[in-house]
């Protein structure tokens, strides 16, 4: 069964481009969606995938009416053909059901995953670049310099509770242990 969906951005805009264009390409059932591309749920949508079953093509007027990235139309052209469930774009000219579709898609999943390895690639290598001029990523600390000493002896003294040192620091107790592993016994045995 050929299974259409239609999707437009806004209640204003119009489906009967793609609702005419899906029909003439012999669509029995079309699925209409208002949603934005970028939006993660689309009821229509899932209600047609699920609805879809083994043999059937769901025929879309174009890629963009159906994917929100390129990452979300290539999972979603794997699903439906685990399922058995073919895609066919009708502007793109693309069809999973031949095998000029699927590798098409085949291309599509490579430069995807091209591009993920690119851009790890540029980020490993900003962070090489940034500790090499004396930089680190990471939130800066928040108990440093005199602040540590401070804390040492409130520490040390015994007179106020961890939670009432970092209080008074402007820190969490997290923080206060992180500089001191073991607290008042970990100052004790000789820590920092």
């Amino acid at each position: 069964m050929l299974l259409g969906f239609a999707r437009c951005s806004t209640e204003g805009q119009d489906h009967a481009l793609q609702i005419d264009a899906l029909r003439k390409a012999g669509v029995e059932r079309v699925y209409e969606e208002t949603a934005s591309g970028l939006k993660a749920d689309r009821p229509v949508l899932q209600r047609m995938v699920d609805e879809a079953r083994a043999g059937d093509v769901i025929v879309v007027y174009s890629l963009s009416r159906i994917g929100r990235s390129i990452r979300h139309l290539l999972d979603l052209v794997q699903d439906l053909d685990a399922r058995q469930i073919g895609l066919k774009s009708l502007t793109e000219t693309i069809d999973t059901t031949t095998a000029q579709g699927r590798f098409v898609f085949t291309l599509f999943s490579a430069l995807n995953q091209f591009e993920v390895e690119l851009l790890r690639e540029r980020t490993r290598a900003g962070l090489e670049a940034a500790r090499a001029r004396g930089r680190t990523g990471g939130r800066p600390r928040s108990l440093v310099g005199q602040k540590v000493e401070v804390a040492r002896t409130l520490l040390s003294t015994g007179e106020m509770t961890v939670g009432e040192i970092a209080q008074q620091m402007g820190v969490s107790i997290g923080t206060i242990y992180r500089a001191f592993p073991g607290g008042r016994t970990g100052l004790e045995s000789g820590g920092r």
